[in-house]
């Protein structure tokens, strides 16, 4: 057994509290309201009451907003959200900042006032874990950008904040010297490398550690047709356990850190999550029925009913050095 498996369960139940040096690792996917997730993460004839982030909690304890991106989260669907996962305690939402300061940067402070009226319910229960500043492959590492960055970190410093960039100019140590002083953290993202694009990383900058898996569909990626197609793929084992592996060394750095798959189509990013969860803990994890019978290579990974996981065998998992891991259950 690795030495992840190994010290995946010794802290002590408050170990994510403030102040503690503990190792938290959260793993989910990106977003929830898909329509082709339909009888594949989700039963196909949904029963009364059923709620995605309440259903989803059961199997993580992440899972990435992703309509905060297109507009501002209303307050009192956000209060909803908290309430939805709250028999998940250690549960934590992460948040993609709007588009309008990412992408058209074209928000004034009505729209900040926007965006943090639905924040705010998420962080005052103890729900937001991050809030994710992605910017586009051409947000380059240039003077101008660099100012950009530093006002918007002053609009949202109340919240923990990542910073997600494509473009390879960023992963040089003055980039990272810039987030340290912002108290920003770097999310580490697998994607398609074509031409100057980031490649893959394993920096953690502060408090919050953060991997994003965007699949590698080469084909689709910058094609302007159905957008979902860029996410369309799924990893195998073999290419998940090296981002394991760096998930490991950024959470050797950072108090929380999150592994977040946005490669979402038909649930492709469900299925990896599952399969990372089982690589990190080395156990057997639960996985939804709907999700076996669409990929069947989750029977690997599945926990039988009924049975412990403590006396199951689990997948195997890359060697990592001495490491004391909390990942909740």
């Amino acid at each position: 057994m690795s030495a992840l498996a190994k010290t995946a369960s010794m802290q002590a139940p408050d170990s994510d509290a403030p102040g503690n040096p503990g190792h938290v690792i959260r793993v989910g996917p990106a977003g929830w309201s898909y329509l082709d997730w339909a009888g594949i993460a989700y039963p196909r004839v949904r029963p009364r009451g059923f709620h995605e982030p309440e259903f989803l909690a059961r199997f993580f304890d992440t899972i990435e907003i992703n309509t905060s991106f297109y507009q501002p989260v209303r307050a009192e669907t956000a209060h909803s959200w908290a309430g939805q996962v709250s028999h998940q305690p250690r549960f934590q939402f992460t948040a993609k900042l709007w588009r309008r300061f990412t992408h058209d940067r074209d928000a004034g402070r009505d729209e900040e006032r926007a965006v943090k009226r639905g924040l705010n319910p998420l962080a005052e229960a103890g729900k937001l874990g991050a809030l994710l500043l992605q910017f586009p492959w051409s947000f380059k590492w240039t003077k101008e950008n660099r100012e950009y960055l530093g006002a918007l970190v002053m609009q949202f410093l109340e919240y923990p904040l990542v910073l997600e960039v494509r473009h390879s100019s960023w992963n040089c140590p003055e980039a990272f010297d810039l987030l340290g002083e912002l108290g920003v953290g770097f999310c580490n993202i697998d994607q398609p490398i074509i031409g100057r694009s980031l490649a893959p990383t394993a920096e953690a900058i502060g408090t919050v550690g953060y991997v994003r898996l965007h699949g590698r569909n080469y084909n689709q990626w910058f094609a302007h047709r159905e957008p979902h197609e860029r996410y369309n793929y799924l990893y195998t084992m073999d290419e998940l356990e090296p981002w394991v592996g760096r998930a490991a060394r950024v959470a050797e750095r950072a108090q929380s850190t999150f592994v977040i798959t946005n490669n979402h189509f038909e649930a492709k990013g469900v299925a990896n999550a599952l399969e990372i969860k089982a690589l990190i803990t080395g156990k057997p994890v639960p996985v939804p029925e709907t999700m076996v019978a669409r990929y069947p290579e989750l029977e690997k990974i599945a926990l039988a009913p009924g049975l412990d996981p403590e006396d199951a065998a689990g997948p195997r998992r890359p060697e990592q050095g001495s490491l004391s891991f909390d990942f909740p259950a």
